[in-house]
């Protein structure tokens, strides 16, 4: 720090993220359970997700979240759902709706551009 420069108020911790050994994996399906302490969230795929009847998939992953994390996620995943829709669209959940809509939603023109980096949930908050 040289003469006249103030220290950081807050500096914010750098995160660094190795994600050599994560395996990927595909989910359409996701089972939340809850106990008073944590939130359990079962992903899987399942092959014929509007087939009527007894359907079983399989859980792929498991993922176990205190609440404190859950409501931190909740709140990235609804900003990057925003942001989504506002560049390509609302997202019609209605499969029916979805079908039957007769002039599929424009995209803005141009490149969409994000400017922030990703957002990272520090689980240890």
């Amino acid at each position: 720090m040289t003469e006249g420069q103030a220290p950081a108020a807050n500096p914010q911790p750098e995160v660094v993220v190795d994600d050599s050994a994560a395996t990927p994996s595909y989910a359409n399906f996701c089972r939340v359970t809850a106990t008073p302490e944590e939130v359990v969230l079962d992903f899987g795929l399942n092959p014929q997700p509007y087939a009527t009847g007894r359907q079983d998939v399989k859980a792929a992953q498991r993922i176990v979240m205190s609440y404190f994390t859950v409501k931190r996620l909740a709140m990235v995943l609804g900003a990057s759902l925003q942001q989504h829709e506002k560049a390509f669209g609302v997202l019609e959940l209605d499969i029916n709706r979805r079908a039957s809509a007769t002039v599929p939603p424009v995209p803005p023109a141009g490149p969409v551009v994000h400017s922030s980096p990703p957002e990272v949930i520090k689980l240890d908050r």
